[in-house]
């Protein structure tokens, strides 16, 4: 293990995050705030102002790339404004070099195309959005992040990964050195990844608490739909030996692409996957066998033995 863990934590990621789900419509089905969130978000935009956020659909998705990389390297912020005020009086030059290490082939003219481009929207996206749900949001990674840096001095880094984010792995990449966990409230209870030449970047769910404790947790809910199903409960047993990749599983279990990458993304959110990153495009699972110890300790605690 050669390279350096770190947890990071700012509004500003949460702000991208929640930009680049409601412009792509990315996981909308497959996460907890669902296809009903961009409704109501819709509803608070006036029809101009929704138009010109909508562009972003048009641009690159690897635009987000370079907008994560800046809220990284720009240092940290604690509040979104200030942030948009860095970026937007730092020179291109500046710019272009906090990233251009980072992403093969980036250029001075996109640098400066997604710096103009992004900063305006951002700004509208803060104000008719994100300045509303942000104090119930930040507490919530704060926390969570200085528990995972509690950890950091009593886990071992690749133990700490999975832990946090349920499931994944990190192998032998090159030119690997930093390794940054990011606490995200939007994209739960999905991971995502960021990968760059010199850096992973791993967003990691977490749970909002439930309103009302007679209700079960959602953990547990997740667990108990994966396992319900007898092709996911086939394909755990088909991975608990050795990690496969995906066209391994397709092909032993004559499971469509489609169909399999759907089994597998809800037994990845239950946290009964890992997940094997070589690269962005490398990908093998495995079971989790701490997933079964955590069905037990959480349906234990909900029904109270």
């Amino acid at each position: 293990m050669n390279y350096e863990l770190k947890i990071d934590v700012s509004p500003v990621y949460e702000l991208i995050d929640s930009f680049m789900l409601y412009v792509t419509r990315k996981w909308i089905s497959n996460l907890d705030i669902g296809p009903d969130w961009v409704s109501d978000v819709e509803s608070r935009f006036p029809s101009h102002q929704a138009a010109e956020i909508m562009q972003a659909a048009e641009w690159p998705f690897s635009d987000y790339d370079v907008l994560y990389a800046w809220a990284y390297s720009l240092g940290p912020a604690e509040k979104v404004l200030s942030y948009l005020d860095v970026l937007e009086s730092t020179s291109l030059e500046d710019c272009f070099q906090h990233v251009a290490p980072l992403i093969t082939g980036f250029t001075l003219e996109e640098c400066q195309r997604i710096k103009d481009s992004y900063t305006p929207l951002l700004r509208l996206w803060y104000s008719q959005y994100f300045r509303h749900v942000e104090h119930k949001i930040l507490p919530l990674l704060i926390e969570d992040a200085s528990e995972k840096k509690m950890l950091q001095s009593k886990m071992d880094p690749i133990a700490l990964i999975e832990y946090a984010s349920g499931g994944v792995v990190i192998e032998e990449l090159p030119n690997l050195q930093t390794i940054v966990l990011l606490p995200t409230v939007h994209n739960r209870p999905i991971n995502t990844y960021c990968f760059y030449n010199t850096m992973v970047i791993i967003q990691y769910p977490v749970d909002v608490p439930l309103e009302n404790e007679d209700e079960p947790p959602t953990v547990l809910l997740r667990m108990t739909r994966a396992l319900a199903n007898p092709t996911r409960l086939r394909l755990l047993r088909h991975v608990a030996h050795e990690p496969k990749t995906l066209w391994e599983i397709q092909s032993d279990l004559n499971q469509s692409r489609e169909m399999l990458m759907h089994h597998l993304m809800i037994l990845r959110v239950a946290g009964l996957l890992r997940i094997h990153l070589r690269g962005e495009y490398n990908e093998r699972f495995s079971i989790r066998p701490d997933g079964a110890s955590e069905l037990q300790m959480f349906l234990e605690s909900y029904i109270r033995l």
